[in-house]
């Protein structure tokens, strides 16, 4: 044994891979790169921004936006790498139709125009096929990282603080009669009538001008009120201070003018957390979803250059 250590071609071997594994820790292969966006794509995101707010976005929204679609392209390139393109369905009806599109389906069976479309490369440039893949990684990555449950602290927590986001809006429960702008100067008059007479609801809304959304509203909220009147009229309604059991108005809408029978009212109050547990519970779980994934994908960052 001691005679064939000593042999030049063992020293030659042992010399050989040391230096192979020396050469390998100074120069590592590289890693990866990713980015940066191109001005085209760029400019992509900022009318995407503009279009939902109406304004173009400030740098830190514009860096947000621009780091979330590094991390998309992230997720689709380890998509990739995994093969899911290989094996998702979605992916595969994807490039087949694309392919009868492209009129290259003749006389083929799905899986050879499948085997021909991934030949083509036709899954690298297809934003459907990468919504897909980044859309099967993000699974996969919750599913190693799955969120906890909140606990009852947590909820609780999340209660306290959401308190005047979750305050119950005042609801109201009523009639109306409408009069059109051609008729404005009959309000009055159908007022005095409406008063004089101690017409009911039902008495007076034969004195209306037709109204499509109907006559009767109950237990509406402000927002649900807006839905059928406009706005206005539910800014109009609220400053004349509406009771139950009263006529008030006339309340001036988009539409015309409305003289209003308020049957109910319940004021506006501090939500019971036995009514909005549910919508906490959903809450908390996105979050905490949106946090493990966050944190996985900034551990794949890891693997690659990103260049802003």
């Amino acid at each position: 044994m001691t005679k064939m250590l000593n042999r030049p071609y063992v020293h030659f071997l042992v010399l050989g891979t040391a230096l192979f594994f020396l050469m390998q820790w100074l120069n590592p292969p590289p890693i990866p790169s990713v980015g940066p966006l191109s001005e085209a794509r760029i400019e992509s995101l900022k009318r995407q921004w503009f279009s939902t707010t109406g304004r173009l976005p400030e740098q830190a929204q514009l860096d947000g936006m621009i780091n979330a679609e590094l991390d998309r392209e992230i997720l689709f390139r380890e998509g990739l790498e995994l093969e899911v393109h290989l094996y998702d369905p979605v992916v595969r009806q994807r490039l087949v139709r694309n392919m009868h599109f492209l009129r290259l389906g003749e006389g083929k069976s799905e899986e050879e125009l499948y085997q021909s479309a991934l030949r083509m490369e036709l899954h690298l440039g297809d934003e459907v096929v990468k919504r897909r893949l980044i859309q099967v990684m993000e699974q996969l990555l919750l599913a190693r990282n799955p969120a906890v449950a909140p606990t009852e602290a947590e909820l609780e927590e999340a209660f306290h603080k959401r308190r005047e986001e979750l305050r119950r809006p005042a609801r109201y429960s009523i009639e109306h009669v409408y009069l059109t702008r051609e008729r404005a100067d009959e309000v009055a008059g159908i007022r005095a009538t409406i008063h004089s007479e101690a017409l009911n609801a039902e008495q007076a809304r034969k004195l209306s001008s037709p109204f499509l959304p109907g006559y009767r509203f109950n237990a509406q909220s402000p927002a649900q009120l807006a839905r059928n009147f406009g706005a206005g009229f539910v800014l109009n309604f609220e400053k004349l201070s509406p009771r139950a059991g009263a006529w008030i108005g006339p309340v001036e809408s988009t539409y015309g003018f409305h003289l209003v029978w308020v049957e109910a009212l319940e004021p506006s109050r501090d939500a019971r957390l036995d009514e909005v547990r549910e919508q906490l519970l959903r809450d908390l779980k996105l979050e905490q979803r949106r946090i493990r994934l966050r944190e996985a994908v900034a551990a794949l960052r890891e693997n690659y250059e990103v260049i802003l």
